[in-house]
């Protein structure tokens, strides 16, 4: 009889991130990790107590994935790194992006948290840091709905042929620049 093969968290977090990519975090159970590693289902609930925690695992290394892709981006600007990173997300794991940014889930941050880091970076940046608080938040949050939305559009398949990963950047640049610039009109108008 040969010997039994161990795994460990990290393998069966790998097998059930594959697991996820095509059918989603609601695809991961114990027989359908254990299918993928070949093997029982007792190396599974060896290493995590509940099938939510092996699911919890994921959403971690999809976090971790997430990350390694804006720290890969080399842009100065947070929000472009930011942006890119979204972008080419939704290209390659499109079935977990709409998951995670499309449905209610208990997984992503609360908005609030994540609206105040970004308004806390916008404040040093030269530019906007004489900005309101309104000011900043208002733009942030035009910002953030056509990123999510060209995201969203791109996991879905749902962009003409003719909108590569290049076109799709250097669209998300201009509509940046662009609400920036609006933002700076309506400042002077303000001011005149």
């Amino acid at each position: 009889m040969p010997p039994r093969t161990k795994f460990n968290r990290e393998d069966i977090v790998e097998a059930a991130l594959e697991i996820s990519k095509q059918g989603g975090l609601s695809s991961i159970t114990a027989r359908s990790v254990a299918k993928s590693l070949g093997s029982s289902v007792a190396p599974i609930y060896v290493n995590f107590e509940t099938i939510e925690d092996l699911i919890e695992a994921v959403v971690q290394r999809i976090f971790a994935i997430s990350g390694e892709q804006i720290a890969k981006q080399t842009e100065k600007n947070v929000f472009e790194s930011i942006g890119k990173a979204s972008i080419a997300f939704a290209r390659e794991y499109p079935v977990l992006f709409r998951e995670l940014m499309m449905k209610p889930n208990n997984y992503m941050e609360n908005y609030d948290q994540l609206e105040g880091t970004l308004l806390e970076a916008m404040a040093r940046d030269g530019e906007m840091g004489d900005w309101t608080m309104d000011e900043r938040r208002r733009l942030l949050f035009k910002m953030r709905a056509f990123q999510t939305g060209l995201s969203a559009m791109i996991a879905n398949d749902h962009v003409p042929s003719w909108i590569d990963n290049k076109t799709a950047e250097e669209m998300l640049m201009e509509m940046g620049e662009e609400l920036v610039f609006l933002q700076k009109i309506k400042r002077e108008e303000k001011t005149q």
